[in-house]
């Protein structure tokens, strides 16, 4: 069955993580989802993917982590997952820290959404260059994976390395919180069946996906699924989508095609703007959850 998520840019400005996470367990989401930028550079020269101009939301945002840790505060089962979070610009050993304490914390609700990112003179703030961000993510990953499942665990690469440590807390999840790879480029799926669990690709509207050429969502599953079985990974991945509207159609088409999860957007505003716009998605969630 089909579960239902919300997605919000946590911000200064918006409803509080508190207030939200609240009001989505009442109405019976599955779970909340935060995205992340560390910060924006004022130079703006990487175009953003999603239009011309970058909404102030990308500037303003919470770190997911804390923000996730407030929401876990006030609920007992919603999931909590990062959509997307930058490992490019995160240290592997802090943020396998904080990965596991806030699953620690949280039960075991921990859902690690990942990418490597688009802004190419944020990431270079941070010293990853753009052209060695996707090597650089599946060290970091791997070496997160590492040190949760490992007593003394040790990790000899490129761009990460380091001798056997011992870091606890471990998640309450056995070997970390499943991970979903946001990206959609021909090689995310065998990305996916290498170090990751689950595909999480951002909706676009199927106008937009025929005048742009946008991603095929049924062959992206498929390609996954083959990618999996060429890997010899056990189960099956997972597959979620971020960024969906009011739009029951749109819904009907993606439960149909196989995902998992499917994640409403929430504009970053005020709680008299988003509150109303969950119980309306709740409605819609209702009707494919009977």
């Amino acid at each position: 069955m089909t579960q239902f998520g919300l997605l919000m840019f946590a911000t200064d400005y918006a409803v509080d993580p508190q207030t939200l996470a609240q009001q989505a367990e009442m109405f019976g989401f599955e779970s909340l989802f935060f995205p992340e930028h560390t910060h924006i550079p004022a130079s703006r020269k990487s175009p953003w993917p999603g239009g011309k101009e970058l909404p102030k939301e990308y500037w303003h945002t919470f770190d997911p982590f804390i923000a996730l840790g407030m929401a876990a505060s006030v609920t007992q089962n919603l999931k909590l997952g990062t959509g997307i979070s930058l490992v490019t610009e995160r240290d592997p050993i802090l943020m396998a820290k904080q990965v596991a304490t806030l699953d620690h914390l949280s039960n075991g609700r921990l859902v690690l959404g990942v990418g490597a990112g688009w802004n190419a003179e944020e990431m270079e703030n941070h010293g990853t260059p753009f052209d060695k961000r996707w090597p650089i993510l599946r060290e970091r990953t791997l070496a997160m994976r590492e040190i949760w499942r490992s007593e003394e665990a040790e990790f000899h690469g490129e761009f990460v390395d380091f001798d056997k440590i011992w870091s606890y807390p471990k998640p309450k999840q056995s070997g970390g919180p499943p991970i979903l790879m946001g990206a959609s480029s021909r090689f995310t799926y065998d990305r996916i069946a290498e170090y990751a669990d689950g595909w999480m690709p951002i909706y676009q509207d199927h106008a937009r996906r025929q005048a742009s050429g946008g991603v095929d969502y049924a062959a992206g599953i498929a390609n996954t699924k083959e990618a999996w079985q060429a890997r010899g990974r056990d189960g099956q991945p997972s597959f979620s989508i971020f960024g969906v509207g009011p739009d029951r159609r749109a819904v009907s088409e993606l439960v149909e095609l196989g995902f998992d999860r499917v994640l409403f957007a929430l504009p970053s505003d005020s709680a008299d703007v988003v509150l109303p716009l969950v119980e309306k998605y709740a409605a819609i969630a209702h009707e494919f959850s009977a």
